[in-house]
C-alpha cells in the first residue's frame, strides 16, 4: 500500500477578502495536488480570515462566504481538501471545517469548544457544534476538529480517538502568537498525542491581523510525543508528511482509557482519489526560533501585514535618537524594505547634538530616507499665541507636551500629503504608565512596540545589531539614559522607577492581575508599587485612544484587558 501523503498549508489570509482568500486556498490545493498529496489541510477560518469579528453580523457576509466555498469545492478534483470556513445553519453561524473530496462536499464539521476569554469572543458570534467526526481512509480512522477542541482535556479530540477509534487527528487552528505560546502548544500536543495514541496534524494560521499575529509553526506530532515535522514560523509554508499506514498500525498501541465527555458522533468512508505520480520531497528539519528572534519576527510580520493589508506601501516615523524609535525604524525597514520607509528628525531647543546625530546615523545605517524638520520656530509661534493665557502660570507639562504634539502634527501632515502610514514608537512600559503624549508621540496608524516592555526593547536592539553583525543602532543610543528631551536635562527616571523594576511590577499588575499587597510581598518598595499602580489606573483613557499594535505578551492592552475608564475600584 502506498503511504498516505498529507499536506498542511499554513496560509496568510486577509479578513473579509473572500475573493483573495479563495484564490490563495485554491492555489495551495493545486500545489498539493502537484506534489501527489492525498489530503491537503487549510487552517481555521482560512476562507474568511480570523477573527472576522462583527463582519459575522452582516447576513450577506455568510452568504458570500458560502459562495466562495462552493467555488473552492469545484477546484478540488482528484484530491481531498479540509478547509476552515464559515457555515450558516438554521439556528446561527458555525466555525467550521469543510471536508471535500474530488469536487464533492462530503461533510461540514462544526467546532464544539468555543473560546471566550482574552482576545477570543467566539460565543458572541458562533453556535457550538455537538457532533464529533471521523472519516475512514486507506485503513485509517481520521478525526477532524478545530483549535480549542484539542486544547480541552477529555474534550472532542480525545473523544474522537478514545471513543470513536481515530488513529490520526487533524486539528485546524487560528492560534495567535505571544511569547512562549509555541512551547505551550507543543506541550499540549505532546500530552494529547500520548493520551490518545494518535498522530496529530496541527495546522495553524500565519500572518498579521490588526494587533494579532499568527505565527504558523504547524506541527505533526507522533503518537509517542515526538515531532515528526514542523512548519516555519511567521511564513506561509506547506508541510508534507508521508504516513506508512501498515507500519504505523503495526506498532501503535491503542489508548486504554475512554474520554470523559460524550458527544454525538458521525463517521464516513472515503476512497482514495486517482493514483498519482508522487515526486519525492526531501526531509527537512525546521528549528524553533529563539525567544527574542521570535518576538522580532512577530513585530516585523505584524507591522508588514497591518500596513500592506490596509492598502499602504510606505511608512513614516519620527526618529529621536532614542532606542525605541531606532528599533521601530529597523522593524519598519525589515517589514517594508528600506526604500519604503522615511524617518524624520525634529530637533527642538532641548535636543542634544549627540542625540540628533544618532537619529541620523540609524537612518543611514538602514538606508532609509531621513528628513530634518526643526520644530523650534513652530514652538515659539505657539508660545506667542498662548502668551496672554499662560502669563501667570509656571511652565509645566503643557510646554513639554506642546513639543510632542507639534511633532505629531508634522508626521500626520506628511502622511496626508504622501499617503504614508505613521508609526508610533512608544513601548508598553510608557503606555502602561501614561508616560506618553496624547495626540503627540501617540499619534499614528500603528504602534509597533505597544506591547513590548522597555527591557525587551533593549534585548531586541542588541539582537538586531547581532544579526547585522554591525552597529545598526548606535551603541550610544543603547547606553544613553532614556529621555524625552522635552526640558533641560530630563530623564525618564525623573518620574519613573528604573525600567527593570518598573517592568517587573507591570508584569505582575497588568499581565498577572496581582494586587498591590501581592506585589509588595515580592520585595518591591510599597511606595513605588503604589505609584506605578496609580499611573496605570489613571491612564486607561490614553490607551483607549492609542493606535493598535502587535501583541507579543500573554496579556496586551485592548481586548485582553478591558478595564473601565470611569472606575473607582
Amino acid at each position: 500500500m502506498d503511504p498516505v501523503r498529507f499536506a498542511m498549508a499554513q496560509v496568510n489570509p486577509t479578513v473579509g477578502d473572500l475573493q483573495g482568500n479563495k484564490e490563495k486556498i485554491i492555489k495551495f490545493i493545486s500545489d498539493a495536488r502537484s506534489l501527489g498529496c492525498d489530503i491537503v489541510i487549510l487552517p481555521e477560518l482560512a476562507l474568511t480570515g480570523y477573527p472576522p469579528e462583527d463582519l459575522l453580523l452582516k447576513p450577506q457576509f455568510a452568504d458570500d462566504a458560502a459562495k466562495a466555498l462552493h467555488e473552492i469545492v469545484h477546484k478540488t478534483d482528484n484530491i481531498i481538501a479540509i478547509v476552515g470556513c464559515l457555515d450558516k445553519g438554521k439556528d446561527g453561524l458555525y466555525n467550521s471545517a469543510a471536508l471535500i473530496r474530488d469536487k464533492e462536499l462530503i461533510h461540514i464539521y462544526h467546532k464544539i469548544m468555543l473560546p471566550n476569554y482574552g482576545i477570543f469572543d467566539e460565543k458572541r458570534y458562533f453556535k457550538a457544534g455537538d457532533e464529533s467526526f471521523v472519516f475512514k481512509f486507506e485503513g485509517l480512522k481520521i478525526g477532524l476538529n478545530i483549535c480549542e477542541d484539542i486544547w480541552e482535556g477529555n474534550g472532542p479530540a480525545s473523544f474522537e480517538a478514545m471513543d470513536m477509534g481515530a488513529q490520526v487527528m487533524i486539528n485546524i487552528s487560528a492560534s495567535p502568537y505571544h511569547s512562549g505560546k509555541l512551547q505551550a502548544r507543543e506541550g499540549m500536543l505532546i500530552k494529547r498525542a500520548q493520551e490518545t495514541a494518535s498522530i496529530i496534524l496541527y495546522d495553524n494560521l500565519v500572518g498579521g491581523q490588526d494587533g494579532l499575529v499568527f505565527d504558523g509553526g504547524s506541527m505533526i506530532m507522533g503518537w509517542k510525543g515526538s515531532i515528526l515535522a514542523r512548519g516555519k514560523q511567521f511564513e506561509e509554508d506547506v508541510v508534507l508528511f508521508d504516513l506508512n499506514v501498515e507500519e504505523y498500525l503495526k506498532y501503535r498501541k491503542a489508548p486504554k482509557k475512554k474520554a470523559g465527555e460524550d458527544y454525538r458522533s458521525k463517521e464516513v468512508s472515503l476512497k482514495r482519489c486517482e493514483v498519482k505520480i508522487r515526486p519525492p520531497f526531501p526531509p527537512r528539519r525546521t528549528e524553533k526560533l529563539g525567544s527574542i528572534e521570535e518576538i522580532y519576527k512577530a513585530l516585523v510580520t505584524g507591522t508588514r501585514d497591518y500596513i500592506t493589508k490596509n492598502g499602504f506601501k510606505r511608512a513614516v516615523l519620527g526618529v529621536s535618537g532614542g532606542i525605541d524609535s531606532a528599533l521601530v525604524a529597523c522593524i519598519a525597514s525589515d517589514a517594508l524594505g528600506s526604500e519604503n520607509v522615511t524617518a524624520v528628525t525634529m530637533p527642538s531647543m532641548h535636543t542634544k547634538e549627540e542625540t540628533r546625530l544618532d537619529a541620523v546615523a540609524v537612518s543611514k545605517h538602514l538606508g532609509i530616507k531621513v528628513l530634518t524638520m526643526p520644530i523650534g520656530v513652530l514652538y515659539q509661534s505657539y508660545m506667542r499665541i498662548l502668551k496672554k493665557e499662560f502669563k501667570d502660570a509656571k511652565p509645566n507639562i503643557a510646554e513639554e507636551n506642546l513639543q510632542a504634539r507639534i511633532r505629531g502634527n508634522m508626521l500626520m501632515a506628511l502622511s496626508n500629503k504622501f499617503d504614508w502610514m505613521v508609526l508610533a514608537t512608544g513601548n508598553k512600559s510608557e503606555m502602561s504608565t501614561g508616560y506618553c503624549t496624547l495626540y503627540g508621540d501617540m499619534a499614528g496608524g500603528f504602534a509597533v512596540l505597544k506591547d513590548v516592555p522597555k527591557m525587551v526593547v533593549y534585548q531586541l536592539a542588541e539582537y538586531r545589531n547581532a544579526v547585522a553583525r554591525k552597529e545598526i543602532i548606535p551603541l550610544t543610543t543603547i547606553k544613553r539614559a532614556p529621555t524625552a528631551e522635552l526640558k533641560p536635562n530630563q530623564k525618564d527616571q525623573d518620574l519613573l522607577p528604573p525600567y527593570h523594576v518598573l517592568d517587573a511590577i507591570l508584569k505582575l499588575y497588568v499581565e498577572e492581575d496581582k494586587s498591590a499587597a501581592e506585589i509588595v510581598a515580592q520585595r518591591f518598595d510599597p511606595k513605588v508599587v503604589k505609584k506605578v499602580i496609580a499611573m496605570v489606573d489613571r491612564n486607561e483613557y490614553k490607551r483607549r485612544q492609542s493606535p493598535p499594535g502587535v501583541k507579543i505578551t500573554p496579556k496586551a492592552f485592548g481586548k485582553d484587558r478591558r478595564i473601565p475608564i470611569t472606575n473607582k475600584y
